[in-house]
């Protein structure tokens, strides 16, 4: 079955630098680097007894970032891999982590790409994130003799769904990890019905209960908001095609009764700025860009954050909170970084990627779940009206929080199980 899977991603090359070539007309950085996703031109022992974090994109990366962080801190000789799939979550690795780790696109799903790949890395270790289950990945790193780490891992009841028509590849690829680190029983569950063993199954947690608000964060979040004095402000992050027009048209309602109230804006892709900006004005709604440092004044009633990596700062500078990809069929985003703020979480149904979290925030009274321009409008006002439900919200989400934290230390503890560095990892 393995065999068939490689020869239909190698007869998809074509397709896939022509996906390269047509997402680059908007993200030029696609067109960068492309060798890396061939794992071609790399020299054969650049590293040794190295560790590999793979994590997609931004988000991924943003929830590795402790785990990477703690291994860094706890073992400064040994060698660290990161890789993602995106020119964002490259640049998020490389604003994080500067020199202090390698950082390369992780390879295409070929053999002789993981090959040159592991020739030149020699990862004993690899931690995988999330969800990111690729069936030649796992069997060149077996391969290799490394050991096999998902960590964070979840699975959705719609992504199991989709593992399970593909026995013959997916029940070899489970076996081959060594651990299995997932985020609640429920997807221990899951992943066991689609052939792990209980043995390779801990349930974990979710590290991104572990995210830390440092004074510098704090500070800039402060500074942002400190000008806008009195002003309601909530935030949309991580807008997709399809909300960005209903977070809008809801914030003209809220200010049909609030005129002075702001929203901070953040798309998801990088891509998309330009667009949304276009939105907003044909909204007829004031705009100031952050990348232009453009002035928020009184005729502003959209800040549209068109910059990376400061989404966790701007939630701070926020008093409510919408989290999308919750009112498309994308499955939502992190809630749990407006939460750490204390701050009032608003969402759409679409959560099945974080059912768990968002459970328990709702069993918490710290989530509002809306269907639509108009339930949207009303939450943003009703909280907006009552000083006290949005404080007791906010204490709500934070004691989330505070009360699941615990997983990046298992987590290390999980690693050093695994593969004793040369410093005792």
């Amino acid at each position: 079955m393995r065999a068939l899977y490689t020869l239909l991603w190698y007869l998809s090359l074509p397709l896939l630098f022509l996906r390269l070539w047509w997402r680059g007309r908007r993200a030029p950085a696609y067109r960068q680097r492309w060798r890396e996703r061939l794992a071609l031109g790399y020299r054969r022992g650049t590293l040794s007894g190295s560790v590999w974090v793979h994590a997609v994109s931004v988000g991924e990366t943003l929830a590795a970032a402790p785990l990477i962080e703690g291994l860094l801190a706890a073992h400064p000789d040994t060698p660290l891999v990161v890789t993602t799939t995106t020119p964002t979550g490259s640049e998020r690795v490389r604003a994080l982590f500067g020199d202090r780790v390698t950082h390369v696109y992780c390879p295409w799903e070929l053999p002789g790409a993981y090959r040159r790949f592991l020739n030149a890395f020699d990862p004993r270790l690899v931690v995988i994130l999330e969800t990111e289950l690729w069936p030649n990945l796992c069997a060149a790193a077996k391969a290799r003799g490394a050991k096999l780490l998902l960590m964070n891992g979840r699975l959705s009841e719609k992504s199991y769904r989709g593992y399970a028509k593909l026995p013959r590849l997916v029940r070899p690829m489970l076996a081959r990890f060594d651990t299995l680190a997932v985020q609640t029983e429920a997807e221990a569950d899951r992943f066991q019905a689609l052939g792990a063993s209980r043995s390779q199954l801990v349930v974990n947690g979710s590290v991104k209960f572990d995210l830390t608000l440092d004074h510098a964060v704090r500070d800039r979040a402060a500074a942002l908001r400190a000008p806008w004095g009195e002003r309601p402000v909530w935030i949309a992050a991580s807008t997709h095609p399809g909300e960005d027009e209903i977070v809008l048209a809801a914030h003209r309602r809220l200010r049909a009764a609030r005129p002075d109230a702001l929203l901070i804006l953040v798309p998801r892709h990088p891509e998309r700025f330009d667009d949304v900006a276009g939105q907003v004005r044909r909204a007829g709604l004031g705009l100031a860009r952050r990348s232009r440092e453009e002035a928020v004044d009184d005729g502003v009633a959209v800040y549209l954050a068109d910059t990376m990596g400061e989404l966790l700062m701007l939630f701070g500078a926020a008093d409510l909170a919408f989290v999308g990809g919750s009112l498309v069929p994308v499955g939502g985003h992190n809630l749990l970084e407006p939460a750490a703020w204390g701050t009032p979480v608003l969402t759409g149904p679409a959560l099945h990627n974080f059912t768990a979290i968002a459970a328990l925030l709702d069993e918490a009274g710290a989530l509002t779940v809306v269907s639509g321009e108009e339930e949207l409008a009303a939450a943003l006002a009703a909280l907006y009206d009552d000083a006290g439900e949005r404080r007791r919200r906010g204490e709500a989400a934070a004691g989330v929080v505070a009360a699941n934290r615990g997983a990046l230390q298992r987590g290390l503890n999980i690693c050093a199980s695994l593969w004793p560095s040369r410093s005792g990892l």
